[in-house]
């Protein structure tokens, strides 16, 4: 299965348009959502580009996986058409078990318990990240709409066991599989 992960669309229908021409362009199985889909709280006057992304997430719910984010509550998800009240999900891609959930409650320096090998994703901060944590690894999509710390918006694909960075135009610029030593650089 071909996996495509983002995080913290925040009510941008421009972005959001722009990542979903990503996932068609890829080829993904399926999209995981780590939350934050229609609120935009980022220190900019409260707007929502609805029903646009509502409208336009709602065309791939068969395809969607989601968490709730702190931003998302009980009326945006009467809004959209899959489930994505739920604080976690795990998921096995390819033999690797993934802890997904949007990083307010748990995240890389207050992890869950997770088991050997387990990958936690989380979204939250909106800065691409990875981390080998020994028995654990950790990856953060970034944002694809709102980048924070100079990082570009993008997204992370899971195929064949490799986490993939790419920016929302398809650009690779890391990519890690677990237990093969450290990210390579994308040249």
């Amino acid at each position: 299965m071909t996996l495509m992960i983002a995080s913290d669309l925040h009510g941008s229908a421009y972005y959001t348009q722009k990542l979903l021409d990503a996932f068609r362009r890829e080829g993904a199985d399926r999209l995981l959502l780590l939350g934050d889909f229609l609120e935009n709280y980022m220190g900019e006057p409260p707007r929502r580009d609805l029903p646009d992304v509502d409208e336009q997430l709602n065309a791939l719910a068969d395809k969607i996986t989601a968490v709730r984010g702190n931003c998302d509550d009980e009326i945006d998800q009467q809004l959209l058409r899959f489930p994505m009240m739920a604080d976690y999900v795990e998921l096995e891609v390819d033999g690797l078990r993934l802890y997904a959930t949007h990083g307010h409650l748990w995240n890389e320096r207050f992890p869950p318990k997770l088991a050997e090998g387990e990958v936690l994703v989380h979204g939250h901060f909106h800065i691409p990240a990875w981390a080998d944590h020994g028995t654990w690894y950790y990856v953060n999509p970034g944002s694809a709409a709102r980048p924070r710390m100079g990082s570009e918006r993008g997204y992370v694909m899971l195929r064949d066991r490799t986490f993939t960075w790419k920016t929302l135009d398809g650009e690779s610029w890391m990519s890690h599989s677990p237990g093969e030593g450290g990210p390579q650089s994308e040249e």
